[in-house]
């Protein structure tokens, strides 16, 4: 959530931003609510000023008649203010659900674009793998050699259900062990997080009003997470921090779930795009200064980019445009794997930077070294998910014989060098 303040001193800035990440927002509604908030509040505090006054002056009075007429004048004066009081609550009811709408404004660097295909490829890594034989998908080379169960999946879990079993569960684990010891040598608080989580800390993290169609919703009223941000964030709602603190950065692991809601017909095989996956998750809370948070950011994703490297995938990085930001996201980088079989880049990894978005609709903030509270700079990144990485490992790592080598530093947790040997 933006600053009210900010929103009314930059409301053309504003409106540019929503304008370049293609998104509809009512700013003048927004000022005409907020201009009658303002005025019930002041007329609020101006009664209760009053009503201060008026008890003061009855304590003191004496004599009878006088005390029962200022009394009689306290009722009134009392009823005005329960008046502007529902009235205001009907405004602010309007008020949040419009402030609520009004998206981040995207860094300057942020290019022009409609969606994913207007990114800007900042970094290639690797050769893109060529095979002297024609390459099979992930989807082959696991039902070859029994590592997943997608017929029985769909059976058992509905539409995009999978099994992993044998060496698929086996690679699974592998990389949850080899990412927990590469990601924890950045010094991560580690975390296994809630994928239950309330409605409130999807409001705070902005997936709430937007995005609600693409989540899972309980007969409660909450829902079922998509990443482990949403919960990690919420983990200092309504905390004050001291600076000393900062950065706290956190490494969450937790179960995902996505209903897919925009993605019919698309990826309707294999591993790319299911309801219910793992991921371990970067967050961290900084100070707010804008060099600070750009710093992390660059942190946040290279974390990612080494981990890639260090099991031998090509990939490449791109700069999103506004078309493909989110509500809250100032700026953000996708990393994508080569996948052979498809021959094309596939995302398996976003890294993102928010300033006070998220922190000042949480209310998490932090005391300053002067004393002054401030609201913390928020900020995250996937470190890798599960099932989804397998697609590009199996595919880059396939050999003639339909065998697949274990990348190096998989192999002491995997138990073995190559599948189907």
């Amino acid at each position: 959530m933006l600053d009210i303040k900010f929103i009314r001193e930059n409301k053309d800035l504003v409106a540019e931003g929503a304008k370049k990440k293609h998104m509809s927002v009512d700013l003048d509604r927004l000022i005409a609510v907020d201009d009658t908030r303002r005025t019930l509040l002041s007329r609020a505090e101006g009664l209760r000023a009053q009503q201060n006054v008026a008890s003061a002056n009855i304590a003191r009075e004496m004599d009878n008649a006088k005390r029962n007429e200022m009394i009689s004048d306290m009722t009134e004066l009392k009823e005005d203010l329960k008046k502007i009081d529902e009235e205001l609550k009907v405004v602010m009811e309007e008020w949040r659900a419009l402030m609520v709408t009004v998206p981040n404004v995207p860094d300057i660097s942020v290019p022009e674009g409609d969606d994913d295909a207007d990114n800007v490829e900042v970094k290639v890594w690797g050769e893109k793998t060529k095979f002297d034989f024609e390459a099979k998908s992930h989807v082959d080379l696991m039902l070859k050699h029994d590592m997943a169960d997608f017929e029985r999946g769909s059976k058992v879990a509905g539409f995009r259900g999978y099994f992993l079993k044998n060496d698929g569960a086996l690679l699974s684990w592998a990389i949850w062990q080899y990412a927990q010891q590469f990601f924890m040598a950045k010094k991560f608080i580690p975390m296994i997080v809630p994928s239950l989580v309330r409605r409130e800390a999807f409001i705070g993290t902005g997936y709430l009003p937007q995005s609600e169609d693409d989540l899972y919703k309980t007969q409660d009223g909450d829902f079922l997470a998509g990443t482990a941000e949403v919960a990690t964030m919420a983990y200092h709602m309504d905390d004050t921090l001291d600076k000393s603190e900062l950065p706290k950065k956190f490494l969450s692991f937790s179960p995902c779930f996505r209903r897919e809601a925009g993605a019919h017909g698309k990826d309707t095989r294999g591993m790319i795009r299911v309801h219910e996956f793992y991921k371990w998750e970067q967050v961290i809370l900084c100070e707010a200064n804008h060099e600070e948070t750009v710093k992390w950011h660059e942190w946040l994703n290279r974390n990612t980019e080494e981990f890639i490297e260090s099991l031998g995938i090509p990939y490449h990085t791109v700069l999103n445009c506004g078309g493909d930001l989110g509500l809250g996201q100032v700026k953000k980088y996708d990393i994508e794997l080569w996948v052979p079989a498809e021959e094309t880049y596939r995302e398996i990894s976003s890294a993102s930077y928010f300033h006070d978005f998220q922190t000042r609709r949480l209310n998490t903030r932090y005391k300053d070294a002067d004393g002054s509270l401030r609201f913390a700079h928020s900020l995250n990144s996937t470190a890798i998910p599960t099932p989804r990485i397998l697609v590009s490992l199996i595919e880059n790592f396939q050999q003639a014989d339909g065998s697949i080598v274990i990348p190096e530093v998989l192999r002491p947790f995997m138990g073995k060098d190559v599948i189907g040997a």
